[in-house]
């Protein structure tokens, strides 16, 4: 992370409790699943990574400072980092993006220019994740938003135990089709909540 868009500085978080998002316990609301019942968008994977990326980073305060943005350019490159991209009418309205490393999927940031679009990016990658067998979402931090959605506070050991877990099985983010149905992520995501 940095400090802020314009330090130049990196530095690596390791906090005392992790957030993560169990892949097993994503909550949608009845106000996510009738927006992800509008089916007026439309998914893409990895179309839009770096743009994905600057969304994410354009807010007052960010810790995505340019050394980030081109690490995380170069992972995507590599085929490490992903983005789960949200368009309609051909304009990128919310997105996710993170990195896979085996079983374990570290989500980096989201975004949102229209109502629940970031929590319909976050849908479609729990579902991605799980069909493709990953064991683990991290979150870094719980921010209420995440919470309402599932997501919780582990204490540090315990997250090492999981990460240890996840890195040592096999995983494939492509496994599931480019194109699935928003009824499909409800029903899911519904049995597995």
């Amino acid at each position: 992370m940095a400090e802020s868009r314009d330090d130049p500085e990196v530095f690596w978080v390791d906090p005392q409790f992790r957030g993560i998002l169990p892949l097993s316990g994503f909550h949608i609301s009845r106000s996510l699943a009738k927006s992800l019942k509008r089916n007026d968008y439309e998914v893409r994977i990895d179309t839009a990574f770096a743009e994905t990326v600057a969304a994410c980073a354009d807010r007052t305060d960010t810790w995505i400072n340019p050394t980030i943005f081109d690490l995380y350019d170069s992972l995507h490159e590599m085929g490490f980092a992903h983005s789960v991209e949200i368009w309609s009418d051909e304009q990128l309205i919310g997105g996710a993006y993170g990195v896979a490393l085996n079983g374990a999927f570290f989500g980096e940031s989201m975004f949102s220019r229209r109502r629940d679009a970031s929590k319909i990016a976050l849908a479609y990658l729990m579902d991605r994740l799980r069909a493709g067998g990953f064991s683990l979402l991290d979150t870094q931090f719980i921010t209420p938003h995440l919470q309402s959605l599932g997501g919780l506070e582990i204490p540090r050991d315990a997250y090492r135990s999981l990460l240890k877990r996840a890195i040592q099985q096999s995983a494939d983010f492509f496994c599931q089709p480019l194109s699935v149905s928003a009824s499909g992520v409800i029903q899911r995501n519904t049995q597995t909540s």
